[in-house]
């Protein structure tokens, strides 16, 4: 069978196959945690449901334009006036299938082949192949103090004459690590020297704890005109709670909004009509599911914390924002595969390895969960990655022997 080399370079996403794994041992009656997991168990807000059944039960669910409805755009405005104090018009809006085709879309209008696309590590597992997917080449920059945030001399030692764009996720997923203004200011006023895009992927930007405030990227912008290389991108599934409905939006230049428009629309036409009715109740009344959710996450996340912080050769370090906690392992198995492995099949605990987001000796643990899950699969983790912690363990009625 033939394939195409792009087709052969692209890698399975390590999450998605966890997910799938984990739905098939639940479905098996294994009583699994999945502490691995992207999507809160919280359940969308009501006001979002309410406009999908109305729509849903006229039974004419039509073709939506293809960078989206009217109504949707104008709910975006809104939201980018609200949240970034920025005006904008439906001409900056492109609402796609997630903030992952947002991405992709951006990236498929602006790079050609053999441009690079630079992004800190660790990453989220899909850039470096949404990168490839768009003829680029994924350029990923390491900090030099061997955090999650790399310097802005880090990122420049990265930067060339083939640099087309940079992608900021911050806070991040895996890690919950957040850029701080300086840094931010320093990378706009590199990228904007050296006419390079800035995809901002703000997904989390809602989800922070502690009084931590994202930087705005509109306000570090200087050229927020038509000609602005600034992209940022959006979505209700993470703060509202809907990764199932895939809404996402990206709010750019109207130039460059209606190129993706138009590649968008060859690929997959426009989102469903359907969830952007949803996605439109959630951002008109969904602010108090986001502020609950975001209180229950800060709680998880003191939990887990408290929990991994005792286990014997496990280091973290508390993340600002999202709901994950990538967990330095290295001292007790530095190849997160093989424990990521161990621990699903030993333990029946899903965590993803850290090397699918470009650190390996790290796994990605989830807070999105229930307290009653972390606990359980903390639990779990303690008595597999501690030698002294006791000869057995018991799981749903079950004995496990160490040596077993």
């Amino acid at each position: 069978m033939h394939l195409s080399r792009v087709a052969q370079s692209i890698s399975e996403s390590v999450t998605l196959k966890l997910n799938a794994t984990a739905a098939a041992l639940r479905k098996a009656g294994e009583p699994l945690i999945h502490l691995g997991g992207g999507e809160p168990v919280t359940l969308a807000p009501a006001a979002a449901v309410k406009n999908a059944e109305e729509l849903f039960r006229s039974r004419a669910i039509r073709y939506a334009p293809a960078s989206g409805l009217p109504d949707m755009k104008a709910a975006v405005v809104d939201y980018t006036q609200r949240f970034y104090g920025h005006p904008i018009t439906p001409a900056n809006v492109l609402i796609s299938s997630g903030a992952k085709q947002a991405i992709a879309m951006a990236l498929t209008a602006i790079v050609d082949p053999g441009d690079e696309v630079v992004f800190a590590a660790p990453y989220w597992v899909s850039y470096p192949e949404m990168v490839k997917l768009a003829g680029g080449l994924p350029v990923v920059v390491e900090a030099g103090d061997g955090g999650f945030v790399p310097s802005l001399a880090d990122f420049e030692a990265k930067l060339t004459e083939k640099t087309r764009a940079i992608i900021i996720n911050s806070p991040s997923n895996p890690t919950g690590a957040a850029f701080e203004r300086e840094l931010m200011q320093g990378l706009f006023a590199r990228c904007e020297e050296r006419g390079i895009y800035i995809l901002m992927d703000d997904i989390y930007h809602r989800l922070v704890f502690d009084g931590f405030e994202p930087p705005n990227p509109f306000t570090l912008a200087s050229d927020n005109s038509e000609s602005s290389k600034l992209v940022v991108i959006n979505g209700v599934s993470k703060s509202y709670a809907m990764t199932g409905y895939r809404i996402g939006w990206a709010v750019a230049a109207a130039p460059l909004v209606k190129v993706m428009g138009v590649i968008q629309g060859h690929q997959t036409s426009g989102p469903s009509s359907l969830t952007q009715l949803a996605a439109i109740g959630a951002i008109a009344e969904g602010d108090p599911d986001v502020a609950a959710l975001v209180a229950k996450l800060q709680e998880n996340r003191d939990l887990l914390l408290g929990k991994l912080q005792a286990i014997e050769g496990v280091k973290v370090v508390p993340p600002k924002g999202t709901f994950y906690c990538f967990a330095d392992v290295s001292a007790i198995e530095p190849d997160s595969s093989k424990l990521a492995a161990m621990l699903l099949e030993k333990v029946l605990v899903a965590a993803v390895p850290g090397v699918a987001f470009g650190r390996d000796g790290h796994l990605r643990i989830s807070t999105c969960g229930s307290a009653e899950d972390i606990t359980e699969g903390c639990r779990r983790l303690a008595w597999a990655l501690d030698p002294n912690a006791g000869a057995t363990l018991e799981i749903a009625g079950k004995t496990l022997h160490r040596d077993g």
